[in-house]
């Protein structure tokens, strides 16, 4: 379950509706986003990594970035619908003419009337990922941070912003990570779900050499650490791997354990709220309970 408290702006908790990139098509996208846009909701789009996206898509990993700019400039055009769709990139070609077309496709508008100013979150933790998000998003998606190390997120994401000509601030982009919720009284009890969840994306979301979050845990300071869960994980010891994600990562990127815990540990991502370090989290993992602590706390 996954909802949304707003840090910066305190406007509630709403459901977080994400699609990938490359498991949908990107005027499904936009004509999806037409038809809830009397909801709160916002487009996250994903690109993967070439084990996914090769692996499991069947089709080749290529420039992953120029892909999803690309993407979110078709979906921005389909929202806007100033003109008949129309796109020539090195991806996608709107109508299609290339090999194996039948020569018909036309320019179209979709029936459905929808925002313009829909707002597109892509998930990223590379420092590419994240300079492509400050280019072309309005907000970020990282599934791993920590609140009190801006400088893994904030500089990259600006110099995405310059080279797009925005204002290098975070006034209209939104950090947005995604934070995982376990209430109880037993603080290792609270801790495993979250060292499952981070071996499988440290030690086996990819492959080795082209992990995201695995060269992120490095860069977070966990360099030993991230190499021996992903060595356990790839050798099939899922166990051991998430024995081996220390407890002070999962208490830097997670809320766990009492609720008096986690109130305390929520002051450093209410601080980041306010330096504008983040303005949103995407509370996971969490049940009824959970999401009605965060809430309570974040708005107290």
């Amino acid at each position: 379950m996954a909802g949304r408290a707003n840090l910066a702006h305190q406007i509630g908790l709403i459901d977080f509706t994400s699609a990938g990139a490359l498991a949908r098509t990107d005027r499904d996208d936009g004509d999806d986003a037409r038809r809830v846009d009397q909801r709160a909701f916002y487009l996250g789009l994903g690109p993967s990594g070439p084990q996914v996206v090769e692996g499991w898509y069947g089709v080749p990993y290529g420039k992953p970035l120029t892909r999803m700019r690309e993407y979110i400039t078709i979906v921005r055009a389909a929202l806007a619908r100033d003109a008949p769709l129309s796109f020539e990139g090195e991806h996608y070609q709107i109508p299609y003419t290339r090999a194996g077309s039948t020569g018909l496709g036309k320019p179209l508008k979709c029936i459905q009337h929808g925002r313009r100013d829909m707002k597109i979150f892509t998930a990223a933790i590379s420092p590419a990922g994240l300079a492509l998000a400050g280019e072309v998003g309005d907000g970020v998606l990282p599934l791993i941070m920590d609140p009190e190390r801006d400088d893994l997120i904030e500089p990259h994401v600006k110099k995405g912003m310059q080279r797009a000509g925005k204002p290098q601030d975070f006034n209209h982009f939104d950090i947005a990570p995604f934070v995982a919720v376990h209430i109880g009284d037993d603080l290792a009890k609270c801790r495993q779900p979250v060292k499952e969840w981070m071996a499988l994306y440290i030690g086996g979301m990819g492959a080795r050499g082209k992990n995201f979050y695995n060269d992120y845990a490095v860069r977070m300071g966990y360099e030993a650490q991230a190499k021996k869960i992903q060595d356990l994980y790839l050798a099939g010891k899922k166990a051991e791997a998430a024995a081996a994600v220390p407890d002070k990562f999962v208490d830097t990127i997670a809320l766990v354990g009492p609720p008096a815990r986690i109130r305390e540990r929520l002051q450093a991502w209410k601080a980041a709220g306010q330096r504008g370090s983040v303005g949103t989290l995407i509370v996971a993992k969490a049940d009824i309970a959970g999401l009605r602590l965060v809430t309570e706390s974040v708005f107290s």
